[in-house]
């Protein structure tokens, strides 16, 4: 059985990563969602193994320790997200393709590890205005918050140029087509690129 491959999805948040990423599952690509790890406790409805690995702060820590993450960051004090290397080898094995969203920290250091078996995807606002007026018509953020995300995407767009391709998402319908084809590329390549 042929090794599945990585794609991984990166951007400032607000810049329409989530919906290319849902949409691109519904997509006849045989790709396989990645399930983070989180320290946060579950919000109702959210499944253990679906929506997210649930660990505790301590658990999370350990695991950190052991070298289990492909990456992982703390967002706040105690609040853990990470990718379990288990997880994705798993599914690689198996012959999966695995589709990962991630920070952008985390998809540069999973580039990094896979090489020419991952293909990293930058998703870009229009604008830093444009993704300002998107945070705010979310209405789901305190004015403090959007200037905090803003402030951070501005400093996230400084790193487009490590990932492989970077879609604009200035109109969706455009933005979707662009990773169908990148992925697609991707997935239909060859493996006979060398590091």
């Amino acid at each position: 059985m042929q090794e599945g491959k990585l794609v991984l999805f990166s951007a400032p948040s607000g810049s329409g990563k989530t919906t290319l990423v849902r949409w691109l599952l519904d997509q006849p690509l045989n790709l396989s969602f990645s399930v983070s790890a989180t320290s946060r406790p579950p919000r109702p409805n959210e499944v253990h193994g679906t929506d997210y690995f649930f660990l505790s702060p301590e658990a999370f820590r350990e695991k950190i320790e052991t070298g289990a993450f492909l990456e992982w960051e703390e967002v706040y004090t105690d609040k853990y997200y990470g990718t379990l290397r288990s997880e994705v080898e798993r599914m690689l094995a198996e012959g999966r393709h695995v589709l990962l969203d991630v920070d952008v920290k985390g998809g540069i250091n999973i580039k990094r590890l896979y090489g020419s078996k991952a293909l990293a995807v930058f998703v870009e606002p229009p604008s830093i205005e444009v993704l300002r007026q998107r945070l705010e018509n979310r209405g789901t953020d305190s004015q403090a918050i959007i200037e905090e995300r803003v402030k951070k995407a501005a400093w996230e767009l400084s790193f487009a140029d490590n990932f492989d391709t970077i879609i604009i998402n200035d109109d969706l319908e455009t933005a979707k087509a662009d990773c169908l084809n990148a992925v697609k590329t991707f997935l239909e390549g060859s493996d006979n690129k060398h590091e």
